[in-house]
C-alpha cells in the first residue's frame, strides 16, 4: 500500500501560488536586503495591526454575503442531505441540555496523547487516553511501545551490522517524505483507533464525545496497514451502528471552505452540512489499497458514510465555530450537547469536556514525566549516557 504525500506539502504548488497567498514573490522573500535588522517592536507592532485589521474588514464584508447569499441555499444545494440547513438552537434548549444531559453525568469524552523518545538504540512511544465526564474520570488507558532494530542473535555479526547500517540510512534518507511511517503509526493510528476503542468499549454513559472526525483518515486507510485498517474498519461499523449517540468535534482549521460559512452563523446557530459520501469517494480516491483492502473499504463507504453527517456549530460570536459530526438519526441532540458544553467558556467556543480530557491526558501522560523517567532509566542503565539524546530538535 503506499499513501498520497503529506498534507502540507501540497498546500503551495509553485511561485505564482506563493505571490498569490503572501503578496510578495518568493525572490523578493528570499532578499536578506528586504529583511529589517534587529527586533523594532514598534514597527512590527505597526505591521501587525495593519495586516490584522485588513483582514478582518475583509472577512467582515465576506460574512455578510455569505450570511445573506450561500446559507438559504445549503437546503437545496446538490446532493444535500435530509435536514439540510440553518437551525437555532435556544437558550431555554441549551440550558434544559445542561441539567438533563451534561451535568447528570450523561456524556463522557475522550482525548488521548502520545510522547515518544528516539535514539539509535531504542524508539519509545507512549500512548495515553483520558475518559472524562461531569460525574468524574471514566478512567485512564495507557500502552507503551519499543522500537529496536538490533536483535540478540547475530550469526553473522558483520553482515548483520552492515545491514543495520544501510537500514538506518534508508530510514533517515526517506524521513523527510514519509514523516517515518512506523512512528506514525504509533503516535497517531494506534492513538486514534484507542481513543475510538474507548470510546465504544469502555464507557457507559449514554452520549459519548470524541476529537476530529470519527472516521478518522488514519483509521478508513490503516495508515498503510492492513492489521490497523481491519480492526479499524469493525470497530468504526460498531461506533455508527450500535453506539450511534456521539458527536465529534475538530479543533482544528479543516474544512476551511465550510469554516467560513460557519464565521457567518451567531451565536446558538449551527448548519448541517452533508453526510461523508463525499468524504469517502476522496479517500478512495487518494489513497492506493490493495485489492482485498480496497473492496473492505468501499463496502464500508457504501454502507456507513451516508449515517454521518458533517455540520457547524457556533456558541458564541465572541468564538470561532466549530465542526462536528453526528449520526444523522440524533445530529440535533448532538449538537445540542456540544453547544451546550461550549457555552460553559464563550471565548473558546468549544466543548470544555474535551478540554478537560486533554488536560487529564497532560498530567498524567505528560512529555516531562515521561521524558523524566527515560532519562533515570538510561542512567541507571549506563550512566555514560552515551546513547541518550536530551536535546530538543528545531522543527
Amino acid at each position: 500500500m503506499a499513501g498520497r504525500g503529506a498534507p502540507d506539502d501540497n498546500d503551495l504548488a509553485g511561485d505564482g501560488d506563493y505571490l498569490a497567498s503572501f503578496g510578495e514573490s518568493l525572490t523578493q522573500t528570499l532578499d536578506l536586503e528586504r529583511w529589517a535588522n534587529g527586533l523594532n517592536l514598534e514597527d512590527i507592532m505597526r505591521v501587525f495591526r495593519e495586516q490584522i485589521g485588513g483582514a478582518m474588514r475583509k472577512e467582515d464584508v465576506l460574512r455578510a454575503t455569505v450570511r445573506k447569499e450561500l446559507l438559504p441555499l445549503l437546503k437545496s444545494r446538490p446532493k444535500a442531505p435530509a435536514g439540510a440547513g440553518v437551525y437555532q438552537a435556544t437558550e431555554e434548549e441549551l440550558k434544559a441540555v445542561h441539567e438533563g444531559v451534561l451535568f447528570r453525568g450523561n456524556v463522557e469524552a475522550v482525548n488521548g496523547r502520545a510522547v515518544s523518545h528516539d535514539t539509535l538504540a531504542l524508539g519509545i512511544t507512549q500512548l495515553g487516553i483520558a475518559a472524562v465526564g461531569y460525574g468524574g474520570s471514566s478512567g485512564t488507558f495507557s500502552q507503551r511501545l519499543f522500537r529496536k532494530e538490533v536483535t540478540f542473535q547475530m550469526d553473522d555479526p558483520f553482515k548483520e551490522a552492515r545491514e543495520y547500517v544501510q537500514r538506518r540510512e534508508v530510514r533517515s534518507r526517506q524521513a523527510p517524505r514519509n514523516k517515518d511511517s512506523l512512528s506514525r503509526l504509533a503516535t497517531r493510528g494506534i492513538r486514534t483507533y484507542a481513543e475510538r476503542a474507548v470510546l465504544v468499549e469502555r464507557l457507559q454513559a449514554e452520549w459519548r464525545m470524541g476529537l476530529g472526525n470519527p472516521l478518522a483518515y488514519e483509521l478508513v486507510t490503516g495508515s498503510g496497514y492492513r492489521g490497523l485498517l481491519d480492526a479499524s474498519l469493525e470497530l468504526l461499523e460498531r461506533l455508527v451502528t450500535q453506539t450511534q449517540k456521539f458527536v465529534f468535534v475538530t479543533d482544528k482549521l479543516e474544512h476551511r471552505g465550510f469554516l467560513t460559512l460557519g464565521h457567518s452563523l451567531d451565536t446558538g446557530e449551527y448548519a448541517i452540512l452533508e453526510t461523508l459520501e463525499a468524504y469517502g469517494n476522496e479517500v478512495l480516491d487518494g489513497w492506493r489499497y490493495d485489492q482485498e483492502g480496497l473492496y473492505k473499504a468501499e463496502a464500508f463507504f457504501k454502507k456507513f458514510c451516508p449515517q454521518v453527517v458533517m455540520g457547524l456549530f457556533r456558541a458564541s460570536n465572541n468564538s470561532p465555530p466549530r465542526l462536528f459530526y453526528a449520526h444523522r438519526e440524533h445530529v440535533h441532540l448532538a449538537v445540542r450537547i456540544a453547544m451546550a458544553d461550549s457555552i460553559l467558556r464563550p471565548e473558546q467556543g468549544y466543548p470544555m469536556l474535551l478540554d478537560v480530557a486533554a488536560m487529564t491526558c497532560h498530567s498524567v501522560f505528560g512529555e516531562d514525566g515521561f521524558q523524566g523517567l527515560v532519562q533515570d532509566a538510561y542512567a541507571q542503565v549506563d550512566p555514560s549516557l552515551q546513547y541518550l539524546n536530551v536535546r530538543k530538535l528545531r522543527r
